[in-house]
């Protein structure tokens, strides 16, 4: 820890400290107070710590703090969740993934924004990579109907998906090393594992591959396709994470510059809009 994040850490929780009284943690006050909010003595006690070793803290000294500690000190000073990332930073820790009920709403924001990506693909899923939403170009140049929930299940079980992807067998084991560094972010979520297991029920090559133990990343690729009515179509695909869901992904893609698959994917699209319903 540095000299500037202890001087921050302890201007912090001093801060968070004054903005609470024992009322509002349902603690009795007593004696007189000189100043406002919450003794230390008192955080103390709400985080189930030593009255030294708080003091320690907040004076930025150099002692070992562990993630439960900091979930203590952030429940006992009643922090938001951007403050509890914030405590985890000038403590030196990775902040944690955060709290609270997991929630699939599509924001009205977010969901104009994948439509208006239209007419090129933009997919949004969750940390299962479930999905949560894609527009008309994606159904139209990957075939994503209403039976394709997750994304990684699709790879692998669609026939339809699988053959048109020109670089299927290369990019598999990237698809399997992305989705392992995802779920690594989760170790105790049965739903990755029930995933993980169904899907490799299902498909021997998931399967091999998911025992490889590789670990991967999202990151910007080239995504080539096959379709059937216009040809072959080149994508660059960048995969953002959602400011206010930062498990969710958006995947963007953009046709290659340097290739016909704009002109292709706009034909396409006036083919599906001028098909009778």
């Amino acid at each position: 820890m540095t000299s500037e994040s202890r001087e921050q850490l302890r201007d912090f929780l001093r801060s968070r400290r004054a903005r609470l009284t024992p009322g509002d943690v349902g603690m009795v006050a007593a004696g007189r107070r000189r100043t406002p909010g919450l003794r230390r003595e008192e955080v103390a006690v709400l985080a189930g710590v030593g009255v030294s070793w708080y003091t320690w803290l907040e004076q930025g000294r150099d002692i070992t703090v562990s993630a439960e500690v900091l979930d203590a000190i952030s429940t006992a000073l009643r922090l938001a969740e951007p403050e509890r990332e914030h405590l985890y930073l000038l403590a030196g820790l990775n902040p944690p993934w955060p709290r609270g009920a997991r929630t699939t709403a599509v924001s009205r924001e977010l969901r104009q924004l994948i439509d208006a990506w239209s007419p090129r693909p933009a997919i949004l899923h969750d940390r299962y990579w479930n999905v949560l939403a894609v527009n008309d170009a994606t159904r139209a140049v990957f075939g994503y109907g209403d039976a394709d929930h997750n994304c990684l299940i699709t790879f692998f079980t669609s026939a339809r998906y699988r053959d048109a992807q020109v670089h299927w067998a290369s990019i598999a084991p990237d698809v399997v090393s992305a989705y392992r560094a995802d779920a690594a972010h989760f170790p105790e979520d049965p739903e990755f594992t029930r995933v993980i297991d169904d899907l490799s029920a299902v498909s021997p090559e998931f399967a091999e591959l998911w025992a490889r133990h590789d670990v991967g990343a999202h990151s910007q690729a080239v995504k080539a396709v096959h379709h059937v009515e216009v040809g072959d179509l080149v994508f660059d695909k960048t995969t953002m994470v959602v400011a206010d869901h930062p498990d969710w992904r958006l995947e963007l893609f953009n046709p290659r510059p340097g290739t016909e698959s704009a002109e292709r994917v706009d034909r396409l699209m006036r083919i599906r809009l001028a098909a009778p319903a």
